[in-house]
């Protein structure tokens, strides 16, 4: 069976979780790996690695049934936080060779098209809007994918995923509500973040 390489399939998340967020103080994150610092917005939680490990095996599940094809996960999660019932500020990392992964824009836009194919076939009421370019964080440029899922009663989840490739290593950022109010939080949040050269 082919492989996918697929870490935005978390994104599925929404059709199968409900949970509640309680209050915090802003945390400061560092990554090492990125260099890469980013405050979490107030009011953010962070979500067991035992909670998210559950959806992404349902997320996985979901896109298997879609394509009839085994997924390989290889990220590894830098942090996942949560604020009210589907919101969720979530960075992950994961290997990606040129050389044996083919090209990254191909790629990136291919796991695009694999998460809208699945919210079409899983979910067929609803309406889906994207949108793809890029943007800078810091003056660095990500490539950038923004999907909003209508449902017939009018409630809209937005997906905001942003990726770029350092060396050898993606870094992704995706940002996931349903309260626009949290969403732009966590988008202020990001695009105040800074890399060090």
């Amino acid at each position: 069976m082919s492989k996918l390489k697929l870490q935005t399939i978390t994104f599925l998340m929404f059709v199968i979780q409900t949970c509640l967020g309680q209050t915090s103080s802003k945390k400061e994150i560092y990554n090492a790996d990125f260099k890469w610092t980013i405050t979490i917005p107030e009011n953010f939680i962070s979500v067991s690695s035992e909670e998210w490990a559950k959806m992404q095996a349902k997320g996985e599940d979901a896109i298997e049934k879609t394509f009839n094809e085994d997924i390989v996960n290889q990220s590894k999660t830098i942090f996942i936080f949560k604020n009210d019932n589907f919101n969720y500020f979530e960075s992950t990392h994961q290997p990606f060779d040129p050389l044996i992964d083919g090209d990254y824009i191909e790629t990136f836009d291919g796991v695009n098209g694999l998460l809208m194919e699945t919210f079409q076939t899983q979910m067929p009421n609803v309406k889906i809007d994207t949108l793809r370019g890029t943007e800078k964080i810091d003056g660095l440029e990500f490539q950038t994918f923004k999907m909003k899922v209508v449902y017939p009663n009018n409630l809209v989840y937005t997906i905001l995923m942003f990726s770029r490739l350092f060396d050898k290593k993606e870094l992704t950022v995706n940002i996931m509500f349903i309260d626009e109010e949290k969403g732009n939080l966590m988008l202020e949040s990001w695009k105040k973040s800074r890399f060090q050269n």
